[in-house]
């Protein structure tokens, strides 16, 4: 990356919501190259996601301590601060991504006043450049430093898209919906989690310590709306993006590395600035008084709803311009003061620390050049541990012993460190500490320079985070579920959950006792979130065990009812299926052919009992067969004639066309099979009321109404597609409008007018016996004009007919495409029916 003075740097300051990160990446996009550096590895991770998804995975690279996918081809980089590339300097990759990008952005850029990394986010604010554009994204209380560091500077303010405002204190059950709470240790936040379990039904994780796929999962829970609330750490403050509408705090102080210290307004207002998207108001307060002690100060408040905040007057800054002489002026130029008053030295960090106890060896001090440098690569290892820098050092002092010369790490010791952490079993200090520990291996993973072959330690150690990542959810989950399942077992005393009695109301309302716990809507059976009581787990699985003598009632019910009792419907998405009384039952899936859906029951019917449930499956399989044979009979006559061997070849070749289309098929399409086809063929296709028309081949029986509503629900579940729109029952004509779809089994397309099939055919055979028998005008007017067909609908018609206007008059010109058919080549004639005999 380049530094040069006629680039243009702006910076874009504003509050969270104002889409700061998109106009970053909308900016990098546009440009042949592009760097952005991020607060979070998480964030990283999900902007990495949205640009491969824009530019395609050859073009965009992920750094990050502990992942690195850079493709040959890459050109446009999403990194943590820490591994953004920079040119020279204070930076632990020794140089080995040293780029020119054209565009260059680092976020949150405010965090240069956090005394553990505010050092690395004011050097990538004053160092990282790109070739043509720049931007410094943070909040408006970077303001004085950006004027006074960077002059030249432009600074553009950017207003939230929603207003925020403070709501109270709410206790955690009456939290509401597509609600986020923030808490600020990992056991607080699992059990916020196991409490809204149990008030609200569930709820999604978001924590640091998570690997991405486990946290991109839970927040795809949240987001799907599955869940309707979500528990994270104060990393939800730095823009990851979901659709919270509400934040509610767990507590307002947080351990900040090295004492208990109540949060800053700027850190509140990050956090509470999630609550709303784009243009959707938000609002955030404190759970209730009982759950978090105090709560925000009146000044607090305004400032946070007015975005109003006091400037900053420093940034912490650690001199990049090292040396590397020996390891005395390298330490010496770390601690190098600036003279600006702005640019505050930063407190000493781990890596600095841990490279002063390493020097206490002779041995070490006595480095000069590029094994110095190889050392501080070694010392950016971080503290993934937090054991602190004298047991951090002898990790970093033995990585060295191995590749101070330019050796490499062996693997046999890689290997069984990463294999000691493999391990799911144990209690939650141990996953966390293992998930720890294989944190630090998968950063060690992506220097190339360490290890002989770093892909592949790098996805091992991957595999092992994610696994270690879900065992600790899963471990401190299950935790708090039986110790609370415990407490209300107690409560409830001698009886146990199924002595309970459990009653369903005539409206579905379904109660355990005095308390209702839900609704029962058909089969499906959903818990109320107001239900009373403090754990509704223990309750909810009573209830299914009592609620399967009304389903397998209700389900033989079904069963021994009239056909009446189902519909043909579709469902939210379009996907056909067949219901009772307005309850999705089963969704039909592409079968063997056309006329033979699979059918798929819905997962409410899971908990029937196994006779029941086959009963019940066994009767809706019989209702779509009778409902098919009713309606559509004419064209299971039809795929029965093309699969008899007794018929004859050209009907068997026509016929297996015209039923795997759907009982339509235009004449041009069928051209070579028609040649072919004797006398008596036509007889027998006459005898399956198959109309061998002028333009079209078609069953007449198939265009009332109720049988285009099952053809088209038919074709659509063969193409794998959502029922389409049909046409009014008896309409002649459709305009352009129509659905396409739901017009093509039953009308032929005139340009912006469609035309049902028997009346475009009544038209052309009227056509056809006006030019035998030598007639002046082709078209039946009063027909064309009792259906309301227009001018230019008539004359496309007749175009296809065959004929074309001069002047007033129709000539006869014959149809484009058409040949005679006694002399197509018999191959074609039979190429439908090699086909349906290979199949």
């Amino acid at each position: 990356m380049t530094r040069r003075s006629d680039a243009p740097v702006r910076a874009i300051l504003g509050p969270t919501n104002t889409g700061k990160t998109y106009l970053a990446i909308e900016r990098m996009c546009g440009h042949s190259s592009g760097v952005i550096g991020f607060p979070l590895r998480l964030l990283a991770r999900e902007v990495y996601d949205r640009v491969v998804a824009m530019k395609g995975e050859r073009q965009v690279a992920l750094l990050t301590g502990e992942e690195r996918i850079v493709p040959p081809t890459a050109r446009y980089f999403l990194c943590t601060a820490e591994s953004m590339p920079v040119p020279g300097g204070d930076s632990h990759h020794d140089g080995d991504m040293h780029r020119d990008f054209a565009f260059a952005a680092i976020d949150e850029a405010q965090l240069g006043i956090d005394p553990e990394r505010g050092h690395v986010f004011t050097d990538r604010m004053l160092r990282a450049r790109g070739r043509e554009e720049t931007l410094i994204l943070g909040s408006d209380t970077l303001r004085p430093i950006i004027r006074e560091l960077l002059p030249d500077a432009e600074i553009v303010s950017r207003p939230r898209f929603s207003t925020l405002r403070y709501s109270g204190s709410v206790k955690l059950s009456r939290l509401p919906p597509r609600s986020a709470v923030v808490a600020f240790s990992a056991e607080q936040v699992y059990a916020l989690a196991e409490m809204l379990r149990r008030f609200k039904g569930g709820a999604a994780v978001v924590m640091g310590a998570l690997s991405p796929a486990t946290r991109n999962a839970q927040v795809a829970m949240f987001q799907r709306g599955e869940v309707d609330y979500l528990v994270a750490t104060d990393a939800i403050g730095m823009g990851l993006n979901m659709d919270v509408t509400h934040v509610a705090f767990a507590g307002l102080e947080k351990f900040d590395g090295r004492r208990d210290r109540r949060l800053s307004i700027s850190e509140m207002a990050q956090i509470a600035g999630r609550a709303g998207r784009h243009q959707k108001d938000g609002t955030f307060g404190t759970l209730g008084l009982s759950e978090v002690s105090g709560g925000f100060s009146e000044e607090e408040i305004e400032a946070i709803e007015e975005h109003r905040f006091r400037p900053l007057d420093f940034v912490h800054w650690r001199n990049a311009d090292l040396e590397f002489t020996d390891i005395g002026r390298l330490i010496r130029s770390l601690e190098t003061k600036s003279d600006d008053p702005l640019l505050r030295a930063a407190p000493e960090a781990i890596d600095l620390a841990v490279l002063k106890a390493i020097a206490e060896d002779p041995a070490i001090a006595a480095l000069r050049g590029l094994a110095a440098r190889r050392l501080w690569a070694v010392c950016g290892l971080p503290d993934f541990r937090k054991v602190g820098p004298m047991h951090h050092a002898r990790m970093v002092r033995r990585l060295y012993s191995y590749i101070g010369e330019g050796g490499h790490i062996p693997h046999e010791w890689f290997a069984a460190e990463v294999a000691r952490l493999d391990n799911v079993s144990g209690d939650i200090e141990a996953l966390a500490d293992r998930l720890a520990g294989v944190r630090s291996w998968a950063y060690i993973a992506h220097r190339a320079d360490w290890l002989k072959d770093p892909a592949k330690w790098a996805e091992r150690t991957r595999d092992v985070e994610a696994r270690l990542s879900d065992a600790l959810h899963e471990r401190l989950t299950q935790r708090f579920v039986d110790r609370r399942t415990a407490v209300l077992v107690r409560d409830i005393g001698a009886r146990g959950a199924d002595a309970l009695p459990v009653t369903v109301a005539a409206d579905g309302e379904v109660s355990v006792g005095p308390e209702p716990i839900g609704h029962l809507t058909g089969f499906d059976f959903r818990v109320d979130p107001n239900a009373r009581l403090a754990d509704k787990r223990l309750l909810l699985a009573a209830a299914e065990r009592r609620l399967g003598e009304e389903l397998d009632r209700r389900a033989r019910a079904l069963v021994g009812g009239a056909d009446e009792a189902f519909q043909l419907t579709a469902d939210e998405k379009g996907e056909l299926a067949v219901a009772a009384d307005g309850h999705i039952l089963a969704r039909l899936a592409a079968g063997r052919s056309l006329l033979e859906p699979a059918l798929r029951t819905a997962r409410a019917l899971d908990r029937l009992s196994a006779p029941t449930r086959a009963a019940l499956r066994d009767r809706l399989e019989r209702w779509v067969d009778a409902q098919i044979d009713r309606h559509l009979r004419p064209l299971k006559r039809l795929a029965e004639a093309a699969a008899d061997p007794a018929s004859p070849p050209g009907v068997r070749a026509l016929a297996a066309m015209l039923a795997d289309a759907g009982g339509l098929l235009p004449r041009k399409a069928a051209l070579s099979a028609i040649a072919h086809l004797e006398q008596t063929d036509r007889q027998s296709l006459h005898r399956l009321a198959v109309r061998l028309g002028p333009l079209d081949v078609f069953l007449p029986l198939l265009l009332k109404p109720a049988a285009q509503r099952w053809r088209g629900a038919l074709l659509a579940v063969k193409q794998g597609q959502p029922m389409p729109a049909m046409p009014a029952p008896g309409a002649a004509t459709l305009d352009g409008n129509a659905d396409p779809r739901g017009a093509a089994p039953a009308y032929r397309r005139l340009g912006r007018t469609w035309i049902r099939i028997d009346l475009a055919d009544r038209l052309a055979s009227h056509a056809r016996k006006v030019r035998s028998a030598g007639g002046a005008d082709p078209v039946d007017r009063p027909l064309a004009t009792s259906i309301g067909l227009g001018e230019e609908a008539v004359a496309q018609l007749m175009n296809e007919i065959g004929f074309t206007r001069a002047g007033d008059a129709w000539r006869w010109r014959g149809r484009r495409g058409a040949r005679d058919d006694r002399r197509a080549p018999a191959s074609h004639a039979f190429a439908e029916l090699a086909k349906l005999r290979k199949k």
